[in-house]
């Protein structure tokens, strides 16, 4: 099928936590909540604030300010506050790739809008625009815009183009079924054992993808499988919705490679002592 030149854009709806990407696969991108948030920068204000109290606090111990002017110190300590307080975060989310502390605690990273990593300019924008969301407001800034914003952007990331996503998704386990209890009689003489590979893996594709699909098109994949399936299956069971018989037959290719592997295993597990075991009479030199 020919690609449109729209069809190489990527479509992102701001309304929904959706991107669309060329091939037309919906990517589901889940921003990080307010809690989330607040609790990711609270430690991140630790981390980054404690580095710069902490440093001023050494310094001031070992007489350092006391050997140097007062407009020395007062240039350090301009120095140290930029550093702790702006080129600290920005060379942590590059060196990361959105990640921090508290990110990195709280299972979140700073992407751009579309879902990509975060560049320098990104990063800058977010680190300066950060004394403002956080410090010179005590958070109030970034407390206020992120209740406001759906995304729970703070000032920095809405200039920026960037957001926190939200990465750890808990993997959904897949469901096991069985063979469909109108084709029970059936499946207890059947042999798929010749189904191809390929063939099989478009079955499964089929049966994953079928509850998204419109009626008319899911039934019409599964006759167009279904018929190709037939060639490869004995016996064909009669007026058997097309649907059940190709997850009969995925169910039945499954316990039949369950089996051959669990054979396999115990056939190995038979050789241990074989293959582990030194020949007769050879010497063990432990």
């Amino acid at each position: 099928m020919a690609r449109t030149p729209e069809a190489d854009s990527v479509d992102y709806d701001d309304t929904v936590d959706e991107l669309v990407v060329g091939e037309a696969v919906a990517l589901d991108l889940r921003p990080a909540s307010f809690a989330v948030r607040a609790g990711g920068c609270a430690i991140d204000a630790l981390v980054y604030g404690g580095g710069y109290v902490g440093t001023i606090i050494a310094l001031s111990f070992s007489g350092l300010f006391d050997r140097i002017g007062e407009a020395e110190g007062a240039i350090l300590s301009v120095v140290l506050l930029v550093t702790c307080l702006i080129v600290a975060p920005i060379v942590v989310e590059l060196a990361s790739r959105g990640k921090s502390l508290g990110r990195l605690a709280l299972g979140t990273r700073i992407v751009r809008d579309d879902g990509g990593a975060i560049g320098f300019r990104h990063a800058f924008i977010r680190s300066v625009v950060g004394l403002l969301d956080f410090w010179f407001t005590s958070f109030g800034a970034a407390a206020l815009t992120g209740l406001l914003n759906r995304r729970s952007k703070r000032l920095g990331d809405l200039l920026a183009g960037t957001y926190a996503q939200y990465e750890r998704v808990s993997r959904a386990q897949k469901p096991v079924f069985g063979v469909p209890f109108q084709l029970g009689g059936w499946a207890q003489t059947a042999d798929v054992g010749r189904l191809p590979a390929p063939l099989a893996r478009r079955i499964a594709q089929f049966l994953a993808q079928a509850p998204k699909m419109t009626p008319d098109r899911r039934v019409l994949l599964a006759r167009s499988l279904a018929d190709e399936t037939a060639v490869w299956v004995s016996p064909i069971p009669v007026g058997a919705d097309a649907e059940l018989f190709l997850a009969a037959v995925t169910v039945l290719r499954r316990d039949r490679e369950s089996a051959a592997l669990q054979l396999e295993a115990a056939g190995l597990q038979r050789l241990q002592p074989a293959l582990r075991g030194t020949p007769h009479g050879f010497p063990d030199r432990g």
